[in-house]
Protein backbone atom coordinates (compact mmCIF):
# COMPACT_ATOMS: atom_id res chain seq x y z
CA UNK A 1 0.00 0.00 0.00
CA UNK A 2 2.94 2.74 0.92
CA UNK A 3 4.24 1.66 -2.65
CA UNK A 4 1.39 2.64 -4.32
CA UNK A 5 1.30 5.59 -2.76
CA UNK A 6 4.67 6.71 -3.19
CA UNK A 7 4.60 6.04 -6.97
CA UNK A 8 1.17 7.95 -7.24
CA UNK A 9 3.19 10.99 -5.49
CA UNK A 10 5.89 10.46 -8.14
CA UNK A 11 3.45 10.62 -11.05
CA UNK A 12 2.17 13.83 -9.52
CA UNK A 13 5.78 15.37 -9.13
CA UNK A 14 6.18 14.52 -12.93
CA UNK A 15 3.42 15.61 -13.64
CA UNK A 16 3.75 18.76 -12.19
CA UNK A 17 7.87 19.29 -13.47
CA UNK A 18 6.12 18.58 -17.32
CA UNK A 19 3.54 21.13 -16.73
CA UNK A 20 6.56 23.79 -15.42
CA UNK A 21 8.29 22.55 -18.35
CA UNK A 22 5.85 23.33 -20.84
CA UNK A 23 4.92 26.74 -19.20
CA UNK A 24 8.43 28.49 -18.96
CA UNK A 25 8.72 26.90 -22.54
CA UNK A 26 5.45 29.13 -23.64
CA UNK A 27 6.12 31.58 -21.99
CA UNK A 28 10.17 32.23 -23.31
CA UNK A 29 9.90 33.67 -26.44
CA UNK A 30 13.10 34.71 -28.85
CA UNK A 31 12.66 37.38 -31.20
CA UNK A 32 15.19 37.13 -34.26
CA UNK A 33 16.99 40.29 -35.93
CA UNK A 34 15.04 42.05 -38.10
CA UNK A 35 11.48 40.78 -36.94
CA UNK A 36 9.09 42.26 -34.21
CA UNK A 37 6.12 39.61 -32.82
CA UNK A 38 3.17 41.47 -31.36
CA UNK A 39 1.67 40.09 -28.04
CA UNK A 40 -2.18 39.33 -27.76
CA UNK A 41 -3.66 38.89 -24.17
CA UNK A 42 -7.11 37.37 -24.51
CA UNK A 43 -6.91 37.99 -28.39
CA UNK A 44 -6.13 42.12 -28.00
CA UNK A 45 -2.94 43.63 -28.37
CA UNK A 46 -0.95 44.93 -25.91
CA UNK A 47 2.58 45.47 -27.16
CA UNK A 48 5.26 44.30 -29.60
CA UNK A 49 8.72 42.51 -28.72
CA UNK A 50 11.67 43.96 -30.44
CA UNK A 51 14.62 41.34 -31.40
CA UNK A 52 15.65 39.40 -28.36
CA UNK A 53 14.99 37.44 -25.35
CA UNK A 54 11.63 37.90 -23.92
CA UNK A 55 8.79 36.41 -21.20
CA UNK A 56 5.40 36.76 -21.36
CA UNK A 57 2.43 34.83 -19.54
CA UNK A 58 1.65 31.53 -20.47
CA UNK A 59 -1.66 30.84 -21.55
CA UNK A 60 -2.78 34.55 -20.81
CA UNK A 61 -0.47 35.84 -23.38
CA UNK A 62 -0.19 34.93 -26.71
CA UNK A 63 2.70 35.73 -30.41
CA UNK A 64 -0.46 37.47 -32.78
CA UNK A 65 2.00 38.35 -35.79
CA UNK A 66 5.18 38.30 -36.88
CA UNK A 67 6.46 41.50 -38.96
CA UNK A 68 9.24 41.24 -40.77
CA UNK A 69 10.57 44.62 -40.33
CA UNK A 70 13.44 44.75 -43.21
CA UNK A 71 12.86 46.64 -46.31
CA UNK A 72 10.88 44.50 -48.72
CA UNK A 73 10.47 44.25 -52.68
CA UNK A 74 7.22 43.81 -54.42
CA UNK A 75 7.59 42.94 -57.93
CA UNK A 76 4.82 44.56 -59.91
CA UNK A 77 3.84 42.30 -62.67
CA UNK A 78 3.14 43.97 -66.37
CA UNK A 79 0.00 45.41 -67.20
CA UNK A 80 -0.82 47.70 -70.12
CA UNK A 81 -1.97 51.30 -69.82
CA UNK A 82 -3.51 53.41 -72.07
CA UNK A 83 -1.81 56.95 -72.61
CA UNK A 84 -3.32 60.44 -73.04
CA UNK A 85 -2.64 60.20 -76.40
CA UNK A 86 -4.45 56.87 -76.49
CA UNK A 87 -1.58 54.78 -77.18
CA UNK A 88 -1.41 51.07 -75.20
CA UNK A 89 2.19 50.62 -73.54
CA UNK A 90 2.82 47.61 -71.41
CA UNK A 91 4.45 48.70 -68.01
CA UNK A 92 6.32 46.68 -64.98
CA UNK A 93 7.98 48.15 -62.22
CA UNK A 94 9.40 47.27 -58.72
CA UNK A 95 8.30 49.21 -55.73
CA UNK A 96 10.72 48.59 -52.45
CA UNK A 97 9.03 49.59 -48.77
CA UNK A 98 9.65 48.72 -45.11
CA UNK A 99 7.48 48.49 -41.80
CA UNK A 100 7.76 50.86 -39.41
CA UNK A 101 5.13 50.37 -37.07
CA UNK A 102 4.27 46.64 -36.43
CA UNK A 103 1.12 46.75 -34.56
CA UNK A 104 -0.50 49.17 -37.10
CA UNK A 105 0.84 46.90 -39.94
CA UNK A 106 -0.57 44.00 -38.30
CA UNK A 107 -4.01 44.85 -37.69
CA UNK A 108 -4.91 47.80 -39.94
CA UNK A 109 -4.60 45.94 -43.33
CA UNK A 110 -5.72 42.19 -44.21
CA UNK A 111 -2.57 41.58 -46.22
CA UNK A 112 -0.13 43.78 -46.38
CA UNK A 113 1.67 42.24 -49.44
CA UNK A 114 -1.24 42.35 -51.37
CA UNK A 115 -2.66 45.61 -50.38
CA UNK A 116 0.63 47.12 -51.34
CA UNK A 117 0.94 45.07 -54.53
CA UNK A 118 -2.80 46.19 -55.51
CA UNK A 119 -2.15 49.91 -54.55
CA UNK A 120 0.77 50.09 -56.50
CA UNK A 121 -1.12 48.68 -59.58
CA UNK A 122 -3.97 51.06 -59.62
CA UNK A 123 -1.35 54.12 -58.71
CA UNK A 124 0.78 53.21 -61.75
CA UNK A 125 -2.26 52.80 -64.29
CA UNK A 126 -3.78 55.90 -63.06
CA UNK A 127 -0.15 58.13 -63.29
CA UNK A 128 1.02 57.11 -66.22
CA UNK A 129 -2.70 57.50 -68.01
CA UNK A 130 -2.43 61.16 -66.95
CA UNK A 131 0.27 61.34 -69.47
CA UNK A 132 1.37 61.33 -73.04
CA UNK A 133 3.28 58.92 -74.45
CA UNK A 134 6.10 61.09 -75.46
CA UNK A 135 6.26 62.13 -71.29
CA UNK A 136 6.09 58.68 -70.45
CA UNK A 137 9.45 57.72 -72.48
CA UNK A 138 11.92 60.87 -71.91
CA UNK A 139 10.20 61.83 -68.18
CA UNK A 140 10.93 58.36 -65.89
CA UNK A 141 12.02 60.18 -62.95
CA UNK A 142 8.80 62.43 -62.68
CA UNK A 143 6.62 59.10 -62.79
CA UNK A 144 8.78 57.68 -60.12
CA UNK A 145 8.30 60.47 -57.64
CA UNK A 146 5.09 60.97 -58.32
CA UNK A 147 4.25 57.36 -58.26
CA UNK A 148 6.39 57.55 -55.00
CA UNK A 149 4.72 60.04 -53.37
CA UNK A 150 1.20 58.93 -53.89
CA UNK A 151 1.86 55.17 -52.68
CA UNK A 152 3.61 56.27 -49.74
CA UNK A 153 1.05 58.65 -48.96
CA UNK A 154 -1.77 55.85 -48.91
CA UNK A 155 0.54 53.40 -47.30
CA UNK A 156 1.33 55.55 -44.50
CA UNK A 157 -1.99 54.53 -42.14
CA UNK A 158 -0.65 50.97 -42.56
CA UNK A 159 2.63 51.83 -40.80
CA UNK A 160 4.47 50.98 -43.78
CA UNK A 161 6.86 53.41 -45.70
CA UNK A 162 7.56 52.95 -49.38
CA UNK A 163 11.11 53.98 -50.23
CA UNK A 164 11.35 53.60 -53.74
CA UNK A 165 9.63 53.38 -56.75
CA UNK A 166 11.18 52.16 -60.38
CA UNK A 167 9.58 51.79 -64.04
CA UNK A 168 11.28 48.66 -65.10
CA UNK A 169 10.25 48.47 -68.50
CA UNK A 170 7.64 50.58 -70.89
CA UNK A 171 6.75 48.70 -74.06
CA UNK A 172 5.11 50.28 -76.32
CA UNK A 173 3.22 48.15 -79.24
CA UNK A 174 5.50 47.19 -82.64
CA UNK A 175 4.03 49.89 -84.98
CA UNK A 176 4.46 52.41 -82.46
CA UNK A 177 8.12 51.69 -82.13
CA UNK A 178 8.69 51.71 -86.13
CA UNK A 179 6.62 55.40 -86.21
CA UNK A 180 9.05 56.71 -83.74
CA UNK A 181 12.15 55.01 -85.50
CA UNK A 182 10.82 56.78 -88.39
CA UNK A 183 9.88 60.31 -86.77
CA UNK A 184 13.57 60.06 -84.82
CA UNK A 185 15.26 59.65 -88.44
CA UNK A 186 12.98 62.14 -89.94
CA UNK A 187 14.52 64.72 -86.69
CA UNK A 188 17.98 63.52 -87.12
CA UNK A 189 18.40 64.30 -90.94
CA UNK A 190 16.16 67.96 -90.23
CA UNK A 191 18.83 68.64 -87.65
CA UNK A 192 21.91 68.08 -89.71
CA UNK A 193 20.13 69.66 -92.77
CA UNK A 194 20.00 72.74 -89.94
CA UNK A 195 23.39 71.94 -88.97
CA UNK A 196 24.94 72.02 -92.54
CA UNK A 197 23.32 75.19 -93.61
CA UNK A 198 24.22 76.76 -90.75
CA UNK A 199 28.02 75.65 -91.35
CA UNK A 200 27.64 76.91 -95.08
CA UNK A 201 26.18 80.11 -93.77
CA UNK A 202 29.47 80.29 -91.61
CA UNK A 203 31.51 79.52 -94.77
CA UNK A 204 29.96 82.05 -96.87
CA UNK A 205 30.34 84.80 -94.02
CA UNK A 206 34.15 83.77 -93.29
CA UNK A 207 34.51 84.13 -96.98
CA UNK A 208 32.52 87.28 -97.47
CA UNK A 209 34.92 88.83 -94.84
CA UNK A 210 37.69 87.83 -96.90
CA UNK A 211 37.38 89.30 -99.69
CA UNK A 212 36.09 92.12 -98.21
CA UNK A 213 39.68 92.85 -96.37
CA UNK A 214 41.35 91.86 -99.68
CA UNK A 215 39.24 94.61 -100.92
CA UNK A 216 40.29 96.48 -98.33
CA UNK A 217 43.62 95.81 -98.44
CA UNK A 218 44.16 96.53 -102.29
CA UNK A 219 42.43 100.19 -101.91
CA UNK A 220 45.12 100.59 -99.58
CA UNK A 221 47.79 99.17 -101.88
CA UNK A 222 46.34 101.49 -104.95
CA UNK A 223 46.17 104.42 -102.47
CA UNK A 224 49.81 104.41 -101.47
CA UNK A 225 50.93 103.38 -104.54
CA UNK A 226 48.98 106.84 -106.04
CA UNK A 227 50.42 108.38 -103.50
CA UNK A 228 54.00 107.65 -104.10
CA UNK A 229 52.98 108.49 -107.84
CA UNK A 230 51.90 111.50 -106.96
CA UNK A 231 55.19 112.38 -104.88
CA UNK A 232 57.34 111.16 -108.25
CA UNK A 233 55.11 113.29 -110.16
CA UNK A 234 55.94 116.43 -107.60
CA UNK A 235 59.72 115.93 -107.65
CA UNK A 236 59.79 115.40 -111.25
CA UNK A 237 57.76 118.45 -111.21
CA UNK A 238 60.44 120.36 -109.11
CA UNK A 239 63.43 119.25 -111.16
CA UNK A 240 61.47 120.50 -114.38
CA UNK A 241 60.81 123.82 -112.25
CA UNK A 242 64.31 123.96 -111.07
CA UNK A 243 65.73 123.58 -114.32
CA UNK A 244 63.36 126.01 -116.20
CA UNK A 245 64.50 128.39 -113.32
CA UNK A 246 68.11 127.79 -114.27
CA UNK A 247 67.68 128.48 -117.87
CA UNK A 248 65.67 131.12 -117.16
CA UNK A 249 68.30 132.71 -114.87
CA UNK A 250 70.85 132.07 -117.97
CA UNK A 251 68.84 133.73 -120.73
CA UNK A 252 68.41 136.37 -117.96
CA UNK A 253 72.10 136.57 -117.70
CA UNK A 254 72.52 136.56 -121.45
CA UNK A 255 73.64 132.89 -122.17
CA UNK A 256 72.21 131.40 -125.02
CA UNK A 257 74.46 128.55 -124.95
CA UNK A 258 72.09 127.47 -121.92
CA UNK A 259 69.57 127.97 -124.14
CA UNK A 260 70.75 125.89 -127.32
CA UNK A 261 71.48 122.88 -124.74
CA UNK A 262 68.02 123.03 -123.20
CA UNK A 263 66.12 123.25 -126.60
CA UNK A 264 68.23 120.54 -128.24
CA UNK A 265 67.63 118.28 -125.60
CA UNK A 266 64.02 118.37 -126.02
CA UNK A 267 64.24 117.65 -129.40
CA UNK A 268 66.42 114.93 -129.12
CA UNK A 269 63.95 113.43 -126.91
CA UNK A 270 60.44 114.20 -129.30
CA UNK A 271 62.56 112.64 -132.24
CA UNK A 272 63.63 109.52 -130.06
CA UNK A 273 59.69 109.10 -128.92
CA UNK A 274 58.80 109.69 -132.91
CA UNK A 275 61.65 107.18 -133.88
CA UNK A 276 60.61 104.28 -131.43
CA UNK A 277 56.52 104.61 -132.23
CA UNK A 278 55.51 100.76 -133.40
CA UNK A 279 53.23 102.31 -135.86
CA UNK A 280 55.73 104.39 -137.57
CA UNK A 281 57.96 103.52 -140.21
CA UNK A 282 58.86 106.50 -142.59
CA UNK A 283 57.84 110.29 -140.78
CA UNK A 284 57.40 113.14 -142.53
CA UNK A 285 58.70 116.51 -140.70
CA UNK A 286 60.59 119.33 -140.82
CA UNK A 287 64.06 119.82 -139.71
CA UNK A 288 65.56 122.82 -138.94
CA UNK A 289 69.20 121.26 -139.21
CA UNK A 290 70.97 124.03 -138.65
CA UNK A 291 69.01 125.10 -135.65
CA UNK A 292 70.26 121.84 -134.25
CA UNK A 293 73.73 122.02 -135.17
CA UNK A 294 73.95 125.07 -133.37
CA UNK A 295 72.37 123.41 -130.30
CA UNK A 296 75.00 120.89 -130.49
CA UNK A 297 77.39 123.37 -131.00
CA UNK A 298 76.24 125.03 -127.76
CA UNK A 299 76.58 121.56 -126.33
CA UNK A 300 80.43 121.44 -126.77
CA UNK A 301 80.92 125.30 -126.00
CA UNK A 302 79.23 124.51 -122.52
CA UNK A 303 81.33 121.21 -121.92
CA UNK A 304 84.49 123.76 -122.48
CA UNK A 305 83.68 125.91 -120.26
CA UNK A 306 83.22 123.28 -117.56
CA UNK A 307 85.64 120.86 -118.58
CA UNK A 308 87.67 121.86 -121.25
CA UNK A 309 89.79 125.39 -119.71
CA UNK A 310 90.35 123.68 -116.17
CA UNK A 311 93.69 123.76 -116.78
CA UNK A 312 94.18 127.22 -118.54
CA UNK A 313 93.28 130.83 -117.28
CA UNK A 314 95.39 133.24 -115.29
CA UNK A 315 97.17 132.37 -112.09
CA UNK A 316 94.25 133.76 -110.12
CA UNK A 317 92.70 130.79 -111.23
CA UNK A 318 89.23 132.63 -113.03
CA UNK A 319 88.30 131.05 -116.15
CA UNK A 320 87.99 133.47 -119.07
CA UNK A 321 84.69 133.97 -120.40
CA UNK A 322 84.24 132.13 -124.02
CA UNK A 323 83.32 134.21 -126.81
CA UNK A 324 79.82 134.32 -128.30
CA UNK A 325 78.37 132.30 -130.71
CA UNK A 326 76.01 134.59 -132.72
CA UNK A 327 72.76 132.69 -133.50
CA UNK A 328 72.00 131.35 -136.94
CA UNK A 329 70.33 133.72 -139.16
CA UNK A 330 67.71 133.18 -141.84
CA UNK A 331 70.19 132.25 -144.31
CA UNK A 332 71.52 129.21 -142.21
CA UNK A 333 67.92 127.82 -142.05
CA UNK A 334 68.21 124.41 -144.34
CA UNK A 335 65.08 123.12 -146.09
CA UNK A 336 62.50 121.37 -145.11
CA UNK A 337 62.30 117.70 -145.84
CA UNK A 338 61.83 114.02 -145.57
CA UNK A 339 64.07 112.52 -142.48
CA UNK A 340 63.38 108.63 -142.75
CA UNK A 341 63.65 107.04 -139.20
CA UNK A 342 65.94 104.34 -137.14
CA UNK A 343 63.35 101.73 -137.68
CA UNK A 344 63.19 99.08 -139.48
CA UNK A 345 61.25 99.83 -143.20
CA UNK A 346 58.30 97.60 -144.00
Amino acid sequence: MGALVISGFSVFVIVLVALAVILVFMGVKLVPQGFEFTVERFGRYTRALRPGLHLIVPVVDRIGAKMNMMEQVLDVPTQEVITRDNAMVAVDGVVFFQVIDAAKAAYEVRDLTIASLNLAMTNLRTVMGSMDLDELLSQRDAINARLLTVIDEATTPWGVKVTRVEIRDISPPRDLVEAMGRQMKAEREKRAQVLEAEGDRAAEILRAEGLKQAAVLEAEGRREAAFRDAEARERLAKAEAEATQMVSDAIASGDMQAVNYFVAQKYVDALENIGAAPNSKVVLMPLEASSLIGSIGGIGQISKELFGNGDGGGGNGTRPTPPRRPSPGPAAVAPRGSVPTSGPST
